[in-house]
């Protein structure tokens, strides 16, 4: 599954705070985040790559509706032709929408337990929660069934 992916702070935030935050690493590699998530996130690693969103009209439509780290983060994999981690639902509507691959956080643990990353998913989606990281009753459901939890 290696290869550049985007990302949004949310996913940064969430795996860091519980000491996670190199499964993405080791599901993709190399990471690609623009300016503002580096700023909101204040997590950079020798993994994840900066690069600065060149379709500025893109960034600035975007952050009529989405937060700043959200609109850069679309704008930059609309311009790599990347895919992007978004947890945001109305973020994530928006980049289906423009044709990009979406994932978000839980489906990136589903991923790592799939690819032999972590052992389960159910206990880093409690740890997540009990950090402060909202997940719908639907989606863990949803997640904890195809990861055979």
């Amino acid at each position: 599954m290696k290869g550049t992916i985007v990302a949004d702070s949310t996913c940064l935030i969430g795996l860091e705070r519980i000491n996670h935050l190199h499964i993405l690493q080791k599901l993709y590699g190399t990471v690609t985040i623009p300016p503002e998530v580096e700023k909101e996130s204040g997590i950079l690693k020798d993994w994840i790559k900066v690069e600065q969103p060149h379709n500025l009209l893109l960034v600035f439509s975007l952050k009529l509706i989405l937060d700043s780290g959200e609109a850069e983060a679309i704008a930059l994999a609309c311009m790599k032709g990347n895919r992007i981690i978004l947890d945001d639902k109305q973020a994530r509507n928006i980049a289906k929408r423009m044709k990009l691959n979406v994932i978000g956080t839980i489906g990136i643990l589903v991923n790592a337990k799939n690819s032999g990353i972590i052992k389960a998913v159910k206990p880093l989606i409690e740890e997540l929660e009990r950090n402060n990281f909202y997940i719908g009753e639907h989606l863990k459901n949803e997640a904890l069934e195809i990861a055979g939890e």
